[in-house]
């Protein structure tokens, strides 16, 4: 198999696992967000949909940081430190900042604020944007692959 084919094959396996445990994510985080800002129609955050937005990604993020641990990134997981974690939690803060965004120019540019018009532009939309951020920086700073490191190191002497 050539190194191309390998790469491609390798990618596409831990990209299909790490969307499900995105999808496992987004299903927390619209759950949380919803019960917090719509809960019986005006939930207790329905005035501070962002603070609700952050509050439900944190809660998704405890579980996407086991699933990717645990399952994405399992032959990778023996490393991890107290450095990695805190990468993870910065990581998140980013991403969380592109859910934001995308939820704050629905709700304050475009004046939409029903559950429907929340869960597109937070939820899916800002889900996507953080989901792909997410895929490469855990890939790359997280859960690092100390052997693919070493091989590059060695293919640039050589």
């Amino acid at each position: 198999m050539s190194n191309a084919t390998g790469w491609f094959l390798g990618h596409l396996r831990r990209g299909g696992s790490f969307l499900v445990v995105g999808g496992l994510g987004f299903l927390v985080d619209a759950a949380v967000y919803n019960a917090l800002v719509f809960w019986g129609g005006h939930g207790p955050l329905f005035a501070l949909p962002l603070v609700g937005k952050i509050i439900a990604i944190a809660v998704a993020s405890v579980v996407t940081y086991f699933g990717s641990r645990l399952w994405t990134f399992r032959d990778r997981a023996g490393s991890q430190t107290l450095r990695s974690f805190l990468v993870f939690a910065l990581i998140n803060v980013v991403a969380i900042l592109l859910q934001l965004g995308c939820l704050g120019v629905s709700r304050y540019v475009l004046h939409l604020d029903s559950p429907l018009a929340d869960n597109v532009s937070g939820t899916l939309i800002g889900q996507a944007v953080a989901t792909v951020f997410r895929y490469f920086a855990y890939g790359r700073f997280v859960f690092k692959d100390d052997r693919q490191g070493a091989e590059e190191a060695i293919a640039e002497i050589s």
